[in-house]
């Protein structure tokens, strides 16, 4: 067999790529009132700007559960878990506890994406292709490590309430008290949800956004994601802009966040996910 990557529903990731690759997908939560929803999973709407949504990771005991069936499938070979930033997320945390309870330290590797939504999933596929093409469990491992580390990601929102009241975003970022007229672009910096500049208009706030990822993205070609909340338009319009002026575009990916990330977002929060160097 082979090794089996593992990830969770945060990443994103088109079904078609989850489903060629054997990718196991753990769901993470949505809590509506009383009401707790799996990602992927259970259907249902949400209403974004209510004070009831919330989220909340997969417990030890479904990542152990993810884990062991995901072994069982590798037939020994092993199995790598990338998983959304620890900083934003008790995920890591629950699959790091999950690990030590199966004893299994050595046959499941465990690894930090410093990233969200597809900042998660492309390393993802960067691994899940190593494995694919029959390399170790060292070598799958290391590829998920290195795309983790190349990854660079560039949101921007309409409000900063909703990642504020979640604590995914310090009142150090200094927004208090201006946030009605400018537009917050942030940045993933080693995990951790920064402020990058300040906009005033949505089209200079487009623009920035456009050349922030240029400038991550290199001279040497990359792997790309697009992701939106409720704004398709905007995020196609950007995907081709930066298909114009990446040189090297290898694949880039247009999806809509999932509702674990919207609910901290926001409608029309706009994601740009780099990978330079690509997923292979």
């Amino acid at each position: 067999m082979t090794v089996v990557v593992v990830t969770d529903s945060s990443a994103g990731l088109p079904a078609d790529a989850v489903a060629d690759l054997g990718i196991e997908v753990v769901p993470l939560h949505v809590l509506v009132g009383e009401r707790q929803i799996r990602e992927g999973v259970d259907p249902f709407e949400i209403d974004y700007a209510a004070d009831v949504v919330t989220t909340s990771a997969a417990s030890p005991g479904e990542m152990r559960a993810a884990y062991e069936a995901a072994l069982a499938r590798s037939d020994g070979d092993g199995v790598v878990a990338v998983h959304l930033s620890r900083l934003l997320s008790a995920t890591w945390e629950a699959g790091r506890q999950a690990i030590a309870d199966m004893g299994a330290a050595e046959q499941v590797r465990l690894v930090d994406s410093l990233g969200a939504g597809l900042a998660t999933g492309l390393p993802v596929l960067a691994a899940a292709r190593r494995a694919a093409a029959g390399e170790s469990l060292s070598a799958v491992h290391d590829a998920a490590v290195a795309a983790s580390g190349r990854a660079r990601t560039f949101l921007l929102v309409n409000r900063t309430e909703q990642l504020r009241r979640g604590g995914r975003l310090s009142s150090a970022a200094g927004f208090f008290g201006s946030e009605l007229v400018t537009k917050p672009l942030l940045q993933l910096v080693d995990g951790k949800l920064e402020l990058r500049e300040k906009v005033r208009t949505r089209s200079r706030a487009y623009a920035k956004l456009v050349a922030a990822a240029v400038e991550a993205a290199g001279p040497d070609g990359a792997a790309l994601g697009v992701q939106h909340l409720d704004a398709p338009d905007a995020a196609e319009t950007i995907a081709a802009q930066l298909r114009e002026q990446i040189p090297g575009v290898s694949e880039c990916h247009v999806a809509e966040f999932g509702p674990t990330l919207g609910v901290h977002l926001g409608v029309g929060a706009l994601g740009v996910l780099v990978l330079p160097g690509g997923c292979s």
